[in-house]
């Protein structure tokens, strides 16, 4: 199976628990752009296209194969920059997302950007894109049965005081559908030891705690994300696997790690999927869940990555089921909305199993 195939109708159906709601915890929503859009974008704007079809387009918006590193992977990214004019444009893409994410079937779906990042190239106040962001979510959520929160991201390689900007985006905006902080980008030479007072800060204020770790950097980055910077659950983490003590911790933590298979291996972060940890992981005690990370740039859904875990990675049905239930419980949501999206999933199963009416 190529990592990087195209995303296509299954005639296979994933192995996905029907009386459990299907949650995505870790998706970039600026990494998850459609080349339709990039192109109308771009279009109403008068920008330059290194392409101007969406095959065209493709080569330079999505891996090919693998990238050369995490950082080569990022810069998938440059080209969605260049369509992110402004706030109209930012709000589109959030929307947008939210449909993606109703036609994957997912319930609940947690979706992360950078405002910083996704501003730079115009020069976009992070507060007023974070803002935009929040708008489109809220937009179509109105439109589609799916429910969805914002985790703001503090990109690391932009340096602290810009991620001190991000940070109090992130805080000035919880009560429009903001609920956690993370960090993220070059994890290899910004270790999260340079952001412990950012994190003080943004657990005072009430956000919740997810950090990329144990990705370009060893295990050693995962224990600092969890006893220095406060993390609730780690994003990707599959590096923990070097060090049985920190596997050790985040399994007496319960510290969920959020795993995006195809984009481990495409970021070269594992050499294979045959050679990825999560089920060594998970047999482990580990609370792991499957997460689609950059759909767009990998040309994936989250159907797909729990078809790789099935097909690639070896998981049973019942393991299947645990990392969806695990995905429900390490969810940054309060018990009542947890029992709702629980009540739905199960309503449905049985609306699945009727008869047909005589």
């Amino acid at each position: 199976m190529n990592p990087s195939a195209s995303l296509v109708e299954h005639t296979d159906p994933a192995p996905i628990a029907r009386d459990l709601p299907l949650i995505d915890l870790h998706r970039h929503l600026d990494g998850n752009v459609r080349l339709t859009t990039i192109l109308d974008l771009a279009r109403t704007y008068g920008l330059h296209l290194p392409a101007n079809t969406v095959e065209g387009l493709r080569p330079y918006a999505q891996i090919q194969g693998v990238a050369a590193s995490v950082m080569d992977f990022i810069a998938r990214f440059e080209l969605l920059k260049l369509i992110c004019v402004d706030e109209d444009a930012a709000a589109r893409i959030a929307e947008e997302n939210i449909e993606d994410a109703a036609r994957e079937g997912i319930d609940y779906i947690e979706l992360r950007c950078s405002p910083a990042f996704m501003g730079e190239r115009y020069g976009l106040d992070p507060t007023r894109v974070l803002a935009a962001v929040c708008r489109g979510v809220q937009a179509g959520m109105k439109r589609y049965p799916v429910q969805a929160q914002i985790i703001g991201i503090m990109s690391r390689h932009m340096g602290e005081e810009s991620c001190w900007r991000e940070l109090e985006a992130a805080i000035a905006l919880m009560g429009e559908g903001v609920v956690g902080i993370d960090l993220a980008g070059d994890e290899a030479n910004f270790p999260g030891t340079r952001f412990v007072k950012h994190f003080a800060r943004a657990r005072a204020a009430g956000l919740r705690i997810t950090v990329h770790a144990g990705e370009a950097a060893g295990a050693w980055s995962v224990r600092q994300a969890i006893e220095e910077l406060g993390a609730e659950r780690i994003g990707h983490g599959v590096r923990a696997i070097e060090d049985p003590a920190v596997m050790q911790l985040l399994a007496e933590r319960q510290i969920a790690l959020e795993v995006c298979p195809t984009s481990n291996v495409q970021t070269q972060t594992v050499s294979s999927y045959d050679a990825h940890p999560l089920p060594q992981l998970l047999r482990a005690g580990l609370l792991v869940t499957i997460n689609s990370d950059d759909p767009g740039i990998s040309a994936i859904d989250l159907p797909h990555e729990y078809r790789v875990a099935r097909d690639r990675l070896g998981l049973t049905a019942a393991e299947l089921r645990a990392v969806q239930a695990n995905a429900l419980a390490a969810a940054f949501i309060d018990d009542a909305t947890r029992a709702m999206l629980l009540a739905k999933a199960q309503s449905r199963k049985r609306s699945e199993t009727l008869p047909p009416p005589a």
